[in-house]
């Protein structure tokens, strides 16, 4: 039953969950239609909707012909892997948003086709609880990925052997024999996309070579893998392209000059599309002293892309563009994302802009939404900019000093009053920089630094989002919104079980808030146990996704917030400046019947896209790192626990960021480790010596695989000393794994 179908009958999907769950097992379908006011079809949709949920296993009938929530997880269902928790467990959570809640570990091996199931990927699986817990493990049955048959490979035909076919998936288990004949479609060190035509239960599975992708020691071959693995539309196609090219530039027509207001933009150095440009200055309002009123102008992509074209189906399908350390695979074509659309310096431009005025407190007291023609000052990079409100600006920048960057500074800090109130999460998550130079090589790898310039955009940005989302509620219209969900129990539960061996507290029972976090990342901000914290917070975290039902931002600390600033290269955004148009009455290329139906389906599209760019965009740079660092085999490193498995030890470089793996064998020949989930160490057997998550060490680089991205660690650094565990059956069940044999209770051997 489709969300349009329960707005039909008169309720909401999560409206009806949640009297259920109010209900507490007490109410009858009858004295829910009475709760609802339902009556005649509106009770029909009702017995629906109470079918489709005792269906899906979200709710229950009692013997007395009440509903209650169902007990657990169904003992099927499809869950997407999302992501690895502290000890590089891969984490799952049910597509259906009903069901998410408990915690969901997948567990290795199981009858997977094709490659290891991994982060993005879909799964049909068998879940059973763990006893004695709230959590649950996911058996494989079966990827419902379609592309799950096609495996990217390096054809290895060296005459001197069988020819092989390597996966370039670091999970993926075993390699692939070419089927007859096929070895000649290829060269030795050719990437090729394969195909599995058989499923044998023992031995090599046999591959087809569809295509052949690039060369594996090609400079670019990090990005490469990561496009084609992922499956990032990476081409446009010929509609597109006649399309994009038979575009007329627009004139300024009906639309409200403001190019007397010296827009700027504020980018990255190696930007190439400017989606957004900010102006600000004092409120000459008697009646709002120490107020300011800031604009936002956004390129207006809807104004060239119309709902339902051959380049809007292009886009959707695209999602969001993808940033490869070496290249940009952009949503929209260049003319549009890099020529017409962009908010170039001294060029005249469509926009959507939103005009709010803020008191001197910070808070919004006002707001419009413009149709208008722009002209930007300049573009600046974010080091510019910054420099000049520092004193040591030069050029355009310090040009522009005192009648375009003081005011919009000045606004900032009146913003940042309002945010410091609001105290929204405030993680500490560097990022990390590949420079990479005009012959395609890895020059280096630092972490960005953030300046008092990025967070001005960053906070303008988020005033204008919350404003688009406030001024569509306000329409009553329906939107796509950026929510972010609090995190669940079992992820709590856990923080607060890690936190006391780092010696912070996190007192259970009350209810997470930003303001707590922040209060835990504060007291470790000068401690050696800084980054761990971190990075255990930000694991503990739901992740964001696009919806349409609105439950807020938890990160941000917001009740409201939809993207809008980016539409060049994300399609949510697009979707929303279309009903900003349509509400506002901006225009007639506003939102459409057609769209407007169809808003459940292009957020979830778009989320799927999201994650597959981050996926791809994470998979490119640990290759462009890893191939960075194969000339640097056997060099020493200094390093950080970042996770700590039963199999072994993740470290993560501090030079580079980059993380890599330290197996459980090699950590010691003489002494079985045990892994302690709840206390994230690796222990002694017998010494009680110990690795924990978040132990500064130093390492020797091993091995660098730069198809894969792969690092392999050897960790020089003495455990730290400790008392031996009282449960010796652990290390039975690692001799006997080591074996070829399974643990006597692997249940057990969970809940410890």
């Amino acid at each position: 039953m489709s969300n349009d179908l329960y707005a039909r009958y008169g309720f909401a999907k999560k409206g009806l969950i949640e009297a259920i769950r109010l209900g507490e097992g007490r109410l009858t379908e009858r004295e829910l239609a009475r709760a609802f006011d339902l009556k005649g079809e509106q009770h029909t949709g009702l017995k629906q909707a109470l079918l489709a949920l005792e269906d899906a296993h979200i709710i229950r009938k009692t013997r007395r012909g009440s509903y209650k929530l169902a007990d657990g997880l169904p003992p099927v269902a499809v869950v997407e892997v999302t992501g690895r928790d502290a000890d590089g467990e891969f984490l799952c959570q049910p597509v259906k948003p009903e069901l998410r809640g408990p915690v969901i570990i997948l567990t290795p091996g199981g009858r997977t086709r094709g490659p290891a199931a991994g982060v993005g990927d879909r799964i049909l699986a068998r879940l059973s609880l763990v006893p004695g817990e709230k959590v649950y493990e996911a058996t494989v049955i079966r990827k419902l990925d379609p592309s799950t048959r096609r495996v990217l490979c390096v054809l290895r035909d060296n005459n001197r052997g069988p020819a092989r076919l390597m996966p370039v998936n670091r999970r993926a288990r075993h390699e692939l024999i070419p089927a007859r004949g096929e070895t000649g479609k290829a060269e030795d060190g050719d990437l090729v996309m394969t195909r599995i035509t058989s499923e044998r239960r023992h031995g090599l599975k046999t591959a087809l070579i569809d295509k052949v992708v690039g060369r594996v020691d090609s400079t670019y071959a990090g990005s490469m893998i990561a496009i084609a693995e992922h499956g990032v539309p990476d081409r446009f196609d010929s509609a597109e392209l006649e399309q994009v090219e038979a575009i007329e530039p627009l004139t300024m027509g009906k639309r409200e000059d403001l190019r007397h207001i010296p827009l700027i933009t504020i980018d990255p150095a190696d930007a190439r599309d400017h989606d957004d440009a900010v102006w600000a200055t004092a409120d000459d309002d008697p009646a709002n002293k120490g107020g300011w009123v800031v604009m936002v102008a956004i390129a207006d992509v809807a104004a060239y892309v119309t709902a339902d074209s051959v380049l809007d189906k292009g886009a959707r399908k695209r999602g969001v563009s993808v940033y490869l350390p070496d290249r940009v695979v952009p949503m929209l074509p260049e003319r549009l994302s890099n020529d017409l659309c962009s908010l170039r310096e001294n060029e005249e431009r469509p926009c959507l802009a939103v005009r709010m005025i803020f008191d001197r407190n910070g808070d919004r007291i006002g707001y419009r939404f413009i149709r208008g023609w722009m002209k930007s000052a300049a573009r600046l990079t974010y080091e510019e900019a910054q420099a000049a409100i520092d004193g040591t600006g030069k050029g355009k920048a310090k040009t522009l000093l005192e009648n375009v960057l003081k005011p919009l500074w000045g606004a900032y800090e009146t913003l940042r009053q309002a945010r410091a109130r609001r105290e929204p999460l405030e993680i500490d998550a560097p990022e990390r920089k590949i420079v990479i130079g005009e012959d395609g090589q890895v020059q280096g790898v630092h972490l960005r630094q953030r300046f008092d310039a990025h967070r001005l955009i960053e906070e303008m940005m988020i005033q204008a989002n919350v404003t688009a989302a406030t001024a569509l509620e306000a329409e009553n219209s329906p939107l796509i919104y950026r929510v972010h969900d609090e995190p669940d129990s079992e992820k709590i539960r856990t923080l607060s079980d890690f936190l006391p061996t780092l010696g912070l507290k996190w007192t259970r029972g009350e209810r997470p808030t930003p303001a707590r976090f922040n209060t835990v990342l504060k007291k470790a901000r000068d401690t050696d146990h800084h980054e761990t914290v971190n990075e255990a917070v930000l694991r503990s975290q739901s992740q964001a996704v696009y919806e349409t039902d609105n439950i807020g931002h938890f990160g941000l600390n917001l009740p409201r917030y939809a993207h809008f600033t980016s539409p060049i290269r994300r399609y949510a955004d697009l979707t929303v400046h279309r009903a900003l148009i349509r509400a506002c009455t901006l225009g007639a290329d506003g939102q459409t019947g057609s769209e407007r139906s169809q808003l459940d389906k292009i957020a979830e599209d778009v989320t799927q896209s999201e994650r597959r760019a981050m996926a791809a965009e994470r998979d490119a740079t640990d290759r462009f790192i890893a191939a960075w660092l194969s000339e640097r085999v056997g060099g020493e490193f200094q390093g950080r626990i970042t996770g700590v498995t039963r199999f072994g030890l993740f470290v993560r470089l501090l030079e580079t960021g980059a993380d890599g793996l330290c197996p459980v064998s090699r950590l010691g020949s003489d002494e079985y480790f045990v892994h302690d989930a709840s206390a994230h160490t690796l222990a002694g057997q017998s010494s009680g010596d110990t690795y924990r998550l978040g132990m500064p060490v130093t390492v020797r680089l091993d091995e660098a695989m730069p198809v894969t991205g792969g690092l392999l660690l050897d960790i020089l650094t003495a455990p730290e000393p400790g008392r031996p565990p009282k449960d010796h059956n652990r290390s039975h069940d690692r001799h006997r794994r080591r074996n070829g044999l399974r643990p006597k209770n692997r249940h057990a051997r969970r809940k410890r």
